[in-house]
Parts: C-alpha cells; sequence; structure tokens
C-alpha cells in the first residue's frame, strides 16, 4: 500500500509538472474558479520591477475563453490596460485586465491569447466551486490538533500521525514554567491547536481563532457541512463546530477554578510530532488570556445551544467567571519568552498585549456575554464605552492592524437591540474612515491595485491582511453601509479570494497541496515542523515523498523580510553558518523585490528565517475560512452527506415568509422541526407532515436557523421572517 502511495504521488507531482508547462505566468485567474453569478476578470501581467524584470509579455487586444472538454470558443473581449498603461509600483508588473463575467455557463474553462499562443490555467464555473476547498482549509484545523491521534482513515496515510505530546511530563502533567520539578503544580492542558508552524499553544490567540470560526459559521451557516472526514463527521453537527469545540475543550482546561485562565503552553518540537518527547511547561493567568476566553466561550456558547445544550450552559457560566475575574484583575500580565521573568523559552511568539488590546478583549467579552445572557449590564458597558475604540476615539481611524475592534462594531449593529443613534453613528463613521484616500474603499475607488485586491502594507501575515480586507468589504456590504454599493463591495470582497487562488504576481496559489482540488501552481512548501526543510517526507511537495498536507494558507510576501542579522556581518557562528545566508540564491526574491513580489516557496531556517514569510499560522487560515465561506454554496447542509451525491433535496418556501413555512423534503412521512433564534434558543418544536404548512405567526421578524429531523438524516437551514 505504501509503495502505491509513493508512486502515486510521484505521477501526480509529473502530472503537475506537465500542466505547469501548459500554461502562461502571464495570464492569472483563480485556479478554482468562479461562480456564475460573480465577477470574472483575468490578470494579465507584463513584468518591469523586480526578479524577472528582464522577462516581457503582451496580450493580443482580444482574448479568448475556451472550454477544456472540447477547446470551443465560448467568449471573446477586449484587454483593458490598468493605471493608464503605467507600472504598478507594488507589484512591478503592467497590468491588462480581460473581464469574461458574463459568462456563467457551468463547465471548465481556460483564457486563451491567440496572439502568442498562450492560456491560463484552467478554472470552473459553477455554484459549489469553493465547496471542498472549504473543506480542505478548514481540515487544516483537524491537522493542527495536539494530543490526538491522526489516524490515516481521516488524515491520509501521507500525514497520519500518533497522538502527540503526550508522554512523561508533557501536556497531561504540565508543570508551571517556573516550577519545572514541583509535581504540586502539574495541570491536564491537553488538547488545543498547534498555533502556526511551532506547536505552542496560546490562550488569547486560541480563544480568537474560535471567535472567527463561530462568526464565519454565523455569518453563512449553509455553508459548513459534516462530511470533512474528520472522527466528528456524520454526527449531526456541522464540521466547523466540532473543530470549534475541540478548542474550546483546551480553553476550559486553561480556566482555573477562580475563573481566572492561563496564558500559554509551550511544547517539544519534532517530526512528525507525535516524536516530541521534551518536558512541557505553562504560563501563569492573565487579564488578556481570561477575557478572551470570556469572549470565546460566550460566543460559543449562543452558537453551540442547538447542538450541545448542556455543554452550551457550561460555557455561559465559565464566561461569568472569567469576567469576574477579569474585571478584578484588569493589568494582570505575563510576557513569555522573556528575560524579565526567567521565561525564555516558554513558546515563541508573545501572547501578551498592551492596555488597548486588554480593552479590546473586554469589548468583545461584554458583547457576546450580552448576546449570550440578555442581561442589560453588558449591553450598558459595550455603549458606555465603544467611542473609545480606534475607530471613533482617533477620529474615524480605520488600519488594517484594528480590524479586529471594527469587526465588534459591524457585530453590534446586527443586534436587534442595537441602539438606532448609536448604529448611526458607528455607521456613519465606518463609512467616513473606509472611504478615506488610499485605503480600504477609498483604494477600492481609486482601483489602485490592478491586482483587485488591496492592503497597504506587505508584511508578516500578508494573506491574513488580504482575507481580514476581505471581511471588512463583505461586512461594509452587509450592513449596507453604503446601500448604492452593497454588490460592488460584495464583488470586491470576492476578488481577495481570487489574489489567494492565483491572481497575483507568482500565480501560485497560496495553499499547500491543492492539485487534486484544482490548483495548478499552488505553492510547494512551508515553514512548519512537521513539514520542515530537508524532511525525507513531509519536506517540498514533489520532492520529498508527501509534502505538507493539504490546504495551509502561508503567511504571503513580506516586505520587511530579512535574513538574520548575523548575515550582514558574517557572525553566524561558522564559515558553514555564514554560508547559509546565500544558499539559496542570494534571497533574491524575496529581497530587493517589490512588495507583492517580497515571497519565496521556501522553508528554510535559520539564518534565512523563511518563518517571516511561508509560515502558516490558524491566525491566517480563520480569517481566509471566515472570507471563503461568503462565497461557498451548499444545496443544504445535510448531516453526514455530501449534497452533491443525495437524492433527497430540501424546500423551504416561501423564505423570507410571514405567518407560515412550508417543509418538503423527499417522500418522507413526517419531519422533526426545531426553530432556533440568533441567541441559539428554541423558539419553536413540532412533528409535521412532509409537504404541509407550518405555521409561524408567535416569531418576531428576524433570521433563525432551522433544524430538520427525517427518519435518517437532519437538515439545517438558515430562514428569515419579514411580515407583510
Amino acid at each position: 500500500m505504501v509503495r502505491k502511495i509513493i508512486l502515486f504521488s510521484v505521477f501526480m507531482h509529473l502530472m503537475q509538472v506537465l500542466q505547469a508547462q501548459n500554461f502562461s505566468k502571464y495570464i492569472v485567474v483563480d485556479q478554482f474558479g468562479y461562480l456564475p453569478a460573480s465577477n470574472k476578470t483575468a490578470v494579465i501581467r507584463n513584468p518591469e520591477i523586480g526578479y524577472d524584470s528582464e522577462e516581457a509579455y503582451t496580450p493580443a487586444s482580444i482574448l479568448q475563453v475556451k472550454r477544456k472538454n472540447d477547446n470551443v470558443v465560448v467568449y471573446k473581449g477586449a484587454v483593458v490596460a490598468t493605471k493608464s498603461g503605467a507600472v504598478d509600483a507594488i507589484s512591478g508588473d503592467k497590468v491588462w485586465w480581460f473581464d469574461f463575467s458574463t459568462l456563467s455557463t457551468n463547465g471548465e474553462y481556460y483564457v486563451y491569447d491567440s496572439l502568442n499562443k498562450a492560456q491560463s490555467a484552467t478554472f470552473v464555473i459553477a455554484d459549489t466551486v469553493y465547496k471542498n476547498i472549504l473543506m480542505a482549509a478548514t481540515k487544516m484545523l483537524f491537522y493542527q490538533r495536539c494530543g490526538f491521534a491522526k489516524d490515516a482513515k481521516y488524515a491520509g496515510l501521507q500525514w497520519a500521525d500518533k497522538a502527540s505530546h503526550l508522554g512523561p511530563l508533557q501536556d497531561k502533567n504540565c508543570r508551571l514554567f517556573s516550577s519545572k520539578t514541583d509535581a504540586t503544580t502539574e495541570r491536564d492542558l491537553s488538547g488545543g491547536w498547534y498555533d502556526a508552524g511551532d506547536y505552542n499553544k496560546y490562550t488569547p490567540w486560541a480563544a480568537n481563532y474560535v471567535i472567527s470560526l463561530v462568526m464565519a459559521y454565523k455569518e453563512n451557516p449553509s455553508a459548513f457541512a459534516d462530511n470533512y472526514n474528520i472522527p466528528e463527521s456524520g454526527n449531526g453537527v456541522p464540521d466547523i463546530l466540532d473543530e470549534v469545540k475541540w478548542g474550546l475543550d483546551w480553553l476550559l482546561k486553561m480556566q482555573q477554578a477562580n475563573g481566572s485562565c492561563l496564558s500559554v503552553v509551550g511544547v517539544s518540537h519534532a517530526s512528525p510530532p507525535s516524536s516530541a518527547t521534551g518536558q512541557s511547561l505553562y504560563g501563569p493567568a492573565t487579564a488578556n488570556a481570561t477575557m478572551r476566553s470570556a469572549a470565546a466561550f460566550a460566543i460559543a456558547s449562543t452558537c453551540l445551544k442547538p447542538f450541545f445544550s448542556t455543554y452550551s450552559d457550561t460555557l455561559k457560566a465559565r464566561s461569568l467567571k472569567a469576567w469576574t475575574w477579569g474585571l478584578a484583575n484588569p493589568i494582570a500580565q505575563f510576557k513569555n519568552n522573556s528575560s524579565i521573568n526567567g521565561s525564555v523559552g516558554l513558546a515563541a511568539g508573545d501572547q501578551e498585549t498592551d492596555s488597548l488590546g486588554r480593552f479590546t478583549a473586554k469589548m468583545s467579552a461584554a458583547l457576546f456575554m450580552y448576546e449570550n445572557t440578555a442581561d442589560p449590564t453588558y449591553l450598558s458597558f459595550f455603549e458606555a464605552n465603544y467611542t473609545n475604540l480606534p475607530l471613533i476615539a482617533w477620529y474615524n481611524f480605520a488600519s488594517q492592524y484594528f480590524l479586529e475592534a471594527n469587526d465588534l462594531l459591524f457585530y453590534y449593529l446586527r443586534l436587534p437591540q442595537a441602539n438606532a443613534t448609536i448604529s448611526s453613528k458607528i455607521k456613519a463613521a465606518l463609512l467616513t474612515s473606509y472611504n478615506k484616500s488610499g485605503d480600504f474603499i477609498g483604494a477600492l475607488n481609486a482601483q489602485t491595485d490592478p491586482y483587485r485586491a488591496f492592503i497597504k502594507d506587505y508584511n508578516w501575515g500578508s494573506n491574513q491582511y488580504k482575507s481580514n480586507y476581505g471581511n471588512t468589504l463583505w461586512s461594509s456590504s452587509n450592513a449596507s453601509l453604503d446601500a448604492a454599493k452593497n454588490a460592488e463591495y460584495l464583488a470586491a470582497a470576492e476578488d481577495y479570494l481570487h489574489y489567494i487562488h492565483g491572481v497575483n504576481p507568482y500565480g501560485f496559489v497560496y495553499l499547500t497541496n491543492m492539485g487534486s482540488y484544482g490548483a495548478e501552481n499552488n505553492i510547494k512548501e512551508i515553514y512548519h515542523t512537521w513539514f520542515g526543510n530537508g524532511s525525507a517526507k513531509w519536506d517540498r511537495e514533489g520532492t520529498s515523498t508527501y509534502g505538507p498536507a493539504p490546504g495551509y494558507l502561508s503567511g504571503g510576501p513580506n516586505s520587511n523580510y530579512s535574513l538574520d542579522a548575523c548575515c550582514s556581518k558574517n557572525t553566524c557562528g561558522s564559515t558553514a553558518n555564514n554560508a547559509l545566508c546565500t544558499a539559496i540564491s542570494s534571497t533574491t526574491p524575496p529581497l530587493g523585490q517589490p512588495a507583492m513580489k517580497a515571497y519565496r516557496d521556501f522553508n528554510d531556517n535559520w539564518p534565512q528565517n523563511s518563518w517571516q514569510i511561508t509560515e502558516p499560522s490558524n491566525g491566517y487560515q480563520v480569517a481566509y475560512i471566515r472570507l471563503l465561506s461568503k462565497f461557498t454554496k451548499l444545496s443544504q447542509f445535510v448531516a453526514g452527506v455530501d449534497d452533491e451525491s443525495q437524492e433527497t433535496t430540501l424546500g423551504l418556501h416561501p423564505n423570507p415568509f410571514d405567518d407560515y413555512l412550508n417543509i418538503k423534503i423527499g417522500n418522507e412521512e413526517k419531519l422533526t422541526v426545531q426553530i432556533y433564534n440568533q441567541l441559539g434558543k428554541l423558539v419553536m418544536e413540532n412533528t409535521v407532515d412532509n409537504n404541509s404548512k407550518l405555521p409561524t405567526t408567535q416569531l418576531e421578524n428576524g433570521m433563525y436557523l432551522v433544524k430538520i429531523k427525517t427518519s435518517s438524516k437532519i437538515y439545517f437551514d438558515k430562514i428569515v421572517k419579514l411580515a407583510r
């Protein structure tokens, strides 16, 4: 079996090489594809500045779209120069656009330049084009699970591994960092996710991941299925919420009896993860970790109520305890991996924050706890303090570095109980700030980015910022900041997906091992301990036996990338170490490039420090999942069933509904219907005949989640009541 897998891997690599030879790097498209009704724009590029400046490409004035299976031309159109034909400084390219948005017929296609005999990568047009991509991106979190066996049934033989960090003095017997030999400090802190390319676990960040995943689900629950091939698949719960619960189970372990939450767990590293044997250590409780956990517990309690009622109640109680401790200890801090407190070596990244970060965490907790408890005390706290968030306090200020606070304001706008006057002020401030020249909507209106996915700064984690900008534009459309431009903002949000999927100067799909999902030029390696440089099994895709697991989003171009400081002085410890500084073709790129080209597909360690560019992070991943889910369509979510293979379809009409809702599912006789409001409260439950009218006069106007049980399946969908 192993030999067959190896041969198959080699075959797939050869196929990808052959495919790569067949498409032009100067015509870039979303290599997965487009929704039928969406805007579709290919970018044609002529390199002028950067590592590829000696190359040249001038497209024909008219390009074609051809159907892949028979090469028939199905569309023709003109190319349009961007920036009046000038070179774009951020990408270093001269760029043209080829718009083929009117092509909406399902199928597989490619863009063709008859003058240069050049074609793009192939792409699909279909309503479900992103369904499997979302599945792969979400399953990345399964591969990141700590203390959990990745059985071949779920992980594939390529990435199967035993449960990690469960040996002596590891996560189940984790000790305080300052008392490594004191058994009285032991706690079971097993579980959770590896945070990024390193295996450490950070409470504030894990809480943020939970919040982002819950938001993704709440904003479009119909995008998520129960068939992602993880151990929980088929249990009647969307797999994204099973993953949320995995993260929450660990956060609950990090909470102490007094309500406080420990800040960080530092673990040992090896490839594969199960081979790591070093001691696990934890850091003390902090205000930031505790308040962010309170927020995560609260928003998840609301969302999980229809699926895990008792667990939801536990989360609610835990959020209250965390809030109480956080209020009493507002400045409790701990900097890990610091010489100041003797914590050097305890995890890599510093999970501590500043006073604004702690305030934002408190505002997040207050908002989500109000939604969860309906206690007006929390809403009053939020409304009394929202003007201290950067958007308002700093006079309509918006920045890619403070989008979390704006996310809370968007969330407030969706609350049925939101104050109309406050909502009006928030909407006006958001619109004013985003319309300022040079960023966000201002950059969109000016068509600043010829690759159609503007961000102001390309630094560490630029792909996360790409996703966050897209999510911001989606929220701007959803909140009707400028109702006349809702469709424009929504289309612009989708362009950020296209950038990650190949519409960039490298023509890279910035996700790992996605050839079987339709990518013809995905990145081949990432900085990750498991999939590290030199690994015979898991290093570079096509060179190592397997390459990294599918669906990992890399950090992205980083214009601040630099070699380790020792390289400039030849002080890296030895002649051999100094030679490493230039061991990868003088590291150009990413050095010396326009910002959008400050990338290299590599995973070299110190002193090349590739983690600044290619390291993945759960933070990057959840931002991308949230954006991708906005454009992922399923006919409906059926527990444990792939919607394309099912014969039964769910009919809910009218939707929006008023005094009744008609429900029809195939040839079923009886249906059990449960309807939950946005607080996760069960507001209606009935057993009805199939294809009959369910009276709904007692329901207030608003959005609901409907859960329908048949004799063999469970269906979920989103419904809206609007009185006539």
